[in-house]
């Protein structure tokens, strides 16, 4: 896994892939088409949906006719080897699309114990071309070790809850050491982080907002990352972010917003739905 100065990451695959796109959970299904010509038309590149947030058809609407990065991701009541493959089918049709750039397993669902079995389903749409690279969603150290050690297949990428209050620093070595790259969920914190002084004196410094520098600090961190944002200023904004860095004195600053509670969306582990 490789970074590249122009704003993209080289995956274990080989492909390269934008380190910043748009996530659209939560995007109204009959404003996905607007919001994505409108994030084409300020610079996105990539953009991250999935079959459970019911947006699929309007995301591939807007960027018909581009070559946006598109993921989307398998839901855990399509888990299964079969069941994955037809949910893939289902997605591609929403999509409009043959194929996608990224297919990940949206949650381990431990309890349905079904992930490894949807893992080969996946490592045969790559294979097939229909997925150019797979990867997985909030799987933990032990899960991956799981569908590593039972199809000799390393994921793409892990996308999990990342911001600077949850840094995720051990399975971000996990990833390191197995050439995974991290993209992170939530890289804002849902909002709740932004009006933190540490993080608004260092906006102030660099004469950004405080979203911009949480997004460049995952940047700077070597992190792939997709705030969600319906808001067209709030778009541009958050793109906006190639022309200055967080320094060290900054990034020891964020260092210290890390927290063992921080995590603000479900534990994978306990996550039941």
């Amino acid at each position: 896994m490789a970074e590249a100065p122009h704003g993209t990451i080289t995956l274990n695959d080989g492909r390269s892939m934008p380190r910043l796109g748009l996530g659209v959970w939560q995007t109204p299904a009959g404003e996905a088409a607007r919001i994505m010509r409108e994030a084409v038309a300020a610079g996105y590149r990539a953009v991250d949906t999935a079959s459970a947030y019911n947006n699929e058809e309007g995301v591939g609407e807007g960027l018909a006719g581009t070559d946006v990065f598109l993921t989307t991701k398998l839901w855990n009541a399509d888990q299964g080897y079969d069941a994955t493959l037809r949910a893939f089918d289902a997605s591609a049709a929403r999509l409009g699309r043959p194929s996608v750039d990224l297919y990940l397993i949206h949650w381990p669902a431990p309890k349905k114990d079904l992930f490894v079995d949807s893992w080969k389903a996946l490592v045969r749409l790559r294979e097939e071309g229909r997925a150019g690279s797979i990867g997985v969603s909030n799987f933990n150290a032990d899960h991956i070790a799981r569908i590593v050690g039972e199809t000799g297949v390393t994921p793409a990428v892990n996308q999990i809850e990342l911001h600077p209050r949850f840094q995720q620093r051990a399975l971000r070595e996990v990833h390191e050491r197995l050439g995974i790259a991290t993209e992170s969920w939530s890289p804002l914190g849902r909002g709740a982080l932004l009006d933190d002084p540490a993080l608004a004196e260092i906006a102030r410094k660099h004469g950004k907002t405080a979203a911009q520098v949480v997004i460049r600090w995952h940047l700077d961190e070597g992190l792939i990352v997709i705030p969600k944002t319906v808001n067209p200023e709030r778009l541009r904004e958050n793109i906006d972010v190639w022309d200055f860095a967080v320094d060290g004195d900054d990034r020891a600053r964020i260092a210290k917003l890390d927290s063992a509670d921080g995590r603000t969306g479900p534990d994978p582990m306990t996550a039941t739905f």
